[in-house]
């Protein structure tokens, strides 16, 4: 499980005896697909690493309409807000199909940091990334065209869950047109137009079960400025 934590960005800095103190406070929970997690308002008491699956998170009005905020898979984590200050939390996560997730509680964190300075110091570190990059989400939803936010959130998945084969990145996942359409802030019609537009282009190539970025025809498309 080491090797898991290292890739939380919560805890990348970290030494192997640190990550060590850190594993001795996790716990080990499965969940099955549909499962929600915690609800929009629920008190915010719990940090968590998924291990195999994969979670959206989202907000929805009365009208029960869902604006995806993330989708997180194997070596992502959430919810790392409510181990700073265990406020309500703002969105609902679910479990989008079989989920293993290590579990931190905030009471146990909080224990944790009141005696390792050092690494109290890290997560700071990385909750100020954490922030700056929402900032750059924030820009991006303000100032960037819906084609633009589109194109940028494949790549970043591509880099997140990717794997590199010459001048492409396939993503062995079948592509989500609702979790992509919510990451981007657009709606599926906007999204499948510029879905048929990058596979005219050949720069994305959608399979059944996994589909495949053409990095090399992506910057030399009009999409990179």
């Amino acid at each position: 499980m080491i090797e898991l934590l290292k890739r939380v960005p919560l805890f990348a800095d970290m030494t192997d005896d640190q990550l060590n103190i850190v594993f001795s406070i996790t716990s080990r929970h499965e969940f099955a697909a549909q499962t929600v997690l915690f609800k929009q308002g629920d008190p915010g008491n719990t940090f968590y690493i998924i291990i195999r699956g994969s979670v959206k998170v989202f907000t929805s009005n009365k009208e029960g309409q869902q604006k995806i905020l993330d989708v997180f898979q194997a070596g992502d984590c959430f919810g790392e807000l409510a181990l700073i200050d265990g406020k309500p939390r703002s969105a609902t996560a679910e479990s989008l199909e079989e989920t293993v997730l290590l579990t931190v509680t905030n009471e146990s964190f909080h224990l944790l940091l009141r005696a390792h300075y050092d690494i109290a110091k890290k997560v700071m570190v990385q909750l100020c990334s954490r922030l700056r990059a929402t900032n750059v989400d924030v820009y991006d939803l303000t100032f960037l065209d819906p084609s633009a936010r589109i194109v940028k959130n494949i790549v970043r998945n591509a880099q997140l869950h990717g794997r590199r084969v010459g001048d492409k990145i396939v993503i062995c996942s079948e592509f989500d047109r609702n979790s992509m359409s919510g990451l981007a802030g657009v709606d599926l019609l906007v999204l499948d137009e510029v879905l048929r537009e990058l596979e005219h282009q050949r720069i994305l190539t959608l399979g059944r079960k996994e589909y495949t970025l053409d990095v090399t025809k992506l910057y030399q498309s009009s999409y990179v400025g």
